[in-house]
């Protein structure tokens, strides 16, 4: 009688010890993953708060049927230009061209610089939206020049 009930309480102490492992493993994963979320949260936030935009001329040329927009990195963010969009009268565009400052083989569009669109759009739209990576936009009439 001794042993049986000796060896069941160590079976029972064998099992809790490894499903209190497994919980602890489990939850300790869990909250790894919730810190990193959470910092990337903060980091991409930051981000945003830092990130403006201004778009400096939005102009439409009948002849040519080109629509060239101007827009200044007014924040503190470096953006990239492949994560920036631009819609004009709820269209999405791809532009023919881009460029940063007259470079036309960067990503990179810093703080203090102006990215140029030059798209072929069949008629004049009325306005222009352009948004960052980071979900911060800015919209502006398009006008003839």
């Amino acid at each position: 009688m001794g042993f049986s009930v000796s060896g069941s309480a160590a079976i029972v102490f064998v099992g809790l010890f490894i499903a209190f492992g497994t919980f602890y493993s489990a939850s300790t994963n869990t909250m790894e993953q919730v810190t990193d979320a959470r910092s990337d949260w903060g980091d991409r936030d930051l981000a945003q708060r830092n990130t403006d935009i201004e778009i400096t001329a939005a102009t439409y040329n009948n002849t040519t049927e080109r629509l060239a927009v101007e827009i200044n990195n007014t924040g503190a963010t470096a953006l990239s230009v492949d994560e920036t969009d631009l819609i004009a009268d709820n269209e999405y565009l791809f532009p023919e061209r881009s460029d940063v400052d007259g470079d036309a083989g960067t990503d990179v569009w810093a703080s203090g610089q102006r990215l140029t669109y030059n798209v072929s759009v069949a008629t004049q739209p009325d306005r222009v939206k352009v948004t960052t990576g980071t979900g911060v936009a800015a919209t502006e009439v398009v006008t003839r020049g």
